[in-house]
């Protein structure tokens, strides 16, 4: 029996899983027919968009109905630290455009000035980058406006905290939640991004749960995030070694998030996201495994 509300939740896998958006090589025999197919097949009933994803609302509509499934959101990049704000603002409007055609609520914002988590060869604790006043005043400034953009297609700004940027820590999601305003900007929880960073992610869930309109479930395997931190790896590195995996496979006690958002008036969508080597962890049998904890741990 589920422990949520009749469709007050529903549940989704990220394509990244298949093919990384940031290392394409990785899954990149892997097609867009088979990610969507063995998503429906393992139980799951909505997707974020990956970059073998038709940008076409048509063609990806009918792609995506064929098998079941919606669009949940998609990511965003913001560069609202280190260039003028309309740059950034233009692009989020075709994006959200694209997303409020493929009837999505919520667009998942990164912000990516001075972010590490993409260079291959720069070590993702020593080198973490650490935003100025200015830094913090221009991005403050930047996602309400942003969040206002959003609004006008009654569309939520859900900001993704991540690891090899700027607001990654606990201490950096609070002062970002205090610098902007709860109607312009709420909040994407990751477990595996906070118990990566060495964060308690049940202490974060609490502290912010009016403002999380938007819920990735990823695990860590810790004796992978040790040798990250040993080695001094990148963020890059650390996913191909297999620091993420799905819940129920890492350390992260699930149960305890489940029932602290199930006794909220959290609505919307819980997405599967554990970006691995495809090679080393098979994405359907992963995306089985994860259907199954949930199912077992929370009863969705």
């Amino acid at each position: 029996m589920s422990m949520f509300r009749d469709n007050a939740v529903r549940l989704a896998i990220a394509p990244i899983a298949w093919t990384n958006d940031d290392m394409p090589e990785l899954g990149g025999g892997n097609t867009f027919e088979q990610c969507i197919s063995e998503m429906a097949l393992a139980g799951y009933e909505g997707s974020e968009v990956g970059n073998k994803y038709p940008r076409s609302p048509e063609l990806l509509h009918k792609a995506l109905e064929l098998r079941g499934l919606s669009i949940a959101s998609a990511w965003f990049s913001a560069f609202l630290t280190v260039r003028p704000y309309e740059e950034t603002a233009e692009a989020f409007r075709a994006h959200r455009d694209f997303l409020h055609e493929m009837g999505a609520k919520v667009i998942v914002v990164s912000e990516q000035g001075r972010s590490i988590q993409g260079q291959m060869d720069t070590p993702l604790f020593a080198d973490k980058p650490v935003f100025t006043e200015a830094d913090w005043a221009a991005l403050a400034a930047g996602l309400s406006g942003l969040g206002r953009l959003a609004a006008e297609k009654g569309m939520t700004l859900v900001y993704h905290h991540h690891m090899g940027t700027g607001v990654q820590t606990a201490a950096e999601i609070a002062r970002l939640m205090e610098l902007t305003d709860p109607n312009e900007v709420s909040l994407l929880y990751d477990t595996g991004h906070l118990a990566f960073s060495g964060e308690n992610p049940l202490e974060v869930l609490r502290e912010h749960l009016p403002r999380i309109k938007h819920v990735h479930l990823k695990d860590i395997r810790p004796e992978v995030v040790k040798r990250v931190k040993a080695e001094n790896l990148s963020f890059l590195q650390a996913v191909k070694a297999g620091a993420f995996t799905v819940p129920g496979d890492g350390c992260i006690a699930f149960g305890e998030i489940f029932a602290e958002l199930a006794a909220s008036p959290y609505t919307g969508w819980f997405v599967v996201e554990a970006e691995q080597d495809p090679a080393l962890a098979d994405p359907l049998e992963y995306a089985i495994k994860a259907r199954r904890y949930i199912r077992e741990h929370s009863g969705l």
